[in-house]
């Protein structure tokens, strides 16, 4: 539900792909000796088992938080106020990990990122509302499931694009740019798609996202950029210290719902699969019709299926009930299990050529 940040798992190649050209990247996706003999480095094979460590462990915390939380709410639903600044700390520890080199990017690939961008706000808003519809969900299990489909993407689709060989680089560049835009096009999505289910604060909405996405990011982003010694030092630290966090609010949101999720539970698990899977497919296809190549398109699969789900969590709980933030909760756990499914699954199929050479107006396309 709240930001898998698995990406802080992989910090070092994440910033070695924006500095050295993605040559870290290439390296980390070859086989153990290249065609020459040439052994592969050890630290990159590392870098790469670690990727993988936090993609199995992740969902296993997320699981047992939940069952804590089901098990124990008495415990943990009185914490339901603290939820807004535990997101607050992990979107923080999201801006640590950022650097210009990132947004160096959506200059020199506007086209890929723009694509992105309006794919990820129009699929997921859209597939979340048609479900709704079609499932005949509550009011506030719909307002939950749209609101899962209004977030900005999550930052564990940066994990599952370098595990399945796609494009790191854009993918750090459309999850970061989504996130800055979140105050202005969430809220109005949000207002737009869930206004006939219940009643929609959107000026609050707005407000509540700069507070707990806007300002925490911008400041992570100030201090890596200010404090340079100081978070080079906290960086290996803030993988784990995010699980943590993430695992804290799921079971807290489960908490919360305890005695909702066995009636509700079924329902919403199927609509989470089917939003999460229309995501992934229709993402890649968004890339395929855009014309970039396969890197990119396996990128764009994860940007438009994986999302914030923290941030609609959030969302769901100060503006709904807890009932609404269940999605979230589901959310969080099985975009986790299908992304490293889908990613393997990828990871073993050979890249495919570019059909069509790109036009000198799209600039960058699959760079």
């Amino acid at each position: 539900m709240v930001p898998p940040l698995l990406p802080f798992t992989v910090i070092n190649w994440r910033n070695h792909t924006s500095q050295c050209q993605h040559s870290w990247m290439l390296e980390a996706t070859k086989p153990q000796n290249s065609p020459g003999g040439t052994p592969a480095n050890p630290a990159l094979e590392a870098e790469s088992r670690i990727a993988r460590i936090a993609v199995t462990v992740f969902p296993l915390l997320v699981v047992a938080a939940g069952i804590i939380g089901f098990l124990l709410p008495g415990v943990f639903k009185p914490m339901g106020p603290s939820v807004p600044y535990l997101l607050g700390i992990i979107m923080f520890c999201m801006g640590l990990t950022l650097t210009p080199p990132d947004f160096a990017a959506v200059a020199k690939r506007p086209w890929a990122v723009a694509l992105g961008i309006v794919a990820h706000y129009i699929i997921m808003p859209g597939a979340g509302w048609l479900i709704a519809g079609a499932l005949n969900l509550e009011p506030e299990l719909a307002v939950g499931v749209i609101l899962v489909g209004c977030a900005p993407s999550g930052t564990a689709s940066n994990v599952m694009a370098f595990l399945a060989k796609g494009d790191v680089a854009l993918s750090v560049a459309v999850a970061s740019v989504s996130t800055l835009i979140a105050p202005i096009v969430t809220p109005l999505l949000v207002l737009f798609l869930a206004g006939s289910y219940l009643q929609i604060d959107a000026a609050g909405m707005v407000l509540d996202i700069v507070k707990t996405v806007l300002l925490p990011v911008v400041a992570g982003l100030l201090a890596r950029l200010f404090l340079k010694k100081l978070v080079a030092k906290v960086l290996p630290a803030l993988p784990w210290a995010s699980a943590v966090v993430i695992s804290l609010i799921v079971a807290i949101v489960v908490a919360a719902s305890a005695g909702k999720i066995i009636e509700a539970g079924a329902i919403v698990f199927l609509a989470v699969v089917l939003h999460n899977g229309f995501g992934l497919g229709l993402g890649y296809l968004a890339g395929k019709l855009g014309r970039l190549d396969d890197k990119a398109r396996r990128a764009l699969a994860f940007e438009v299926g994986m999302q914030n789900s923290g941030l609609a969590a959030t969302l769901a709980t100060a503006h709904f009930s807890p009932l609404a933030a269940l999605p979230s909760a589901v959310f969080s756990l099985w975009h986790n299990i299908s992304g490293a499914i889908v990613a393997a699954w990828l990871a073993r199929r050979p890249l495919q050529e570019r059909p069509v050479q790109e036009s000198a107006g799209k600039p960058g396309l699959g760079a």
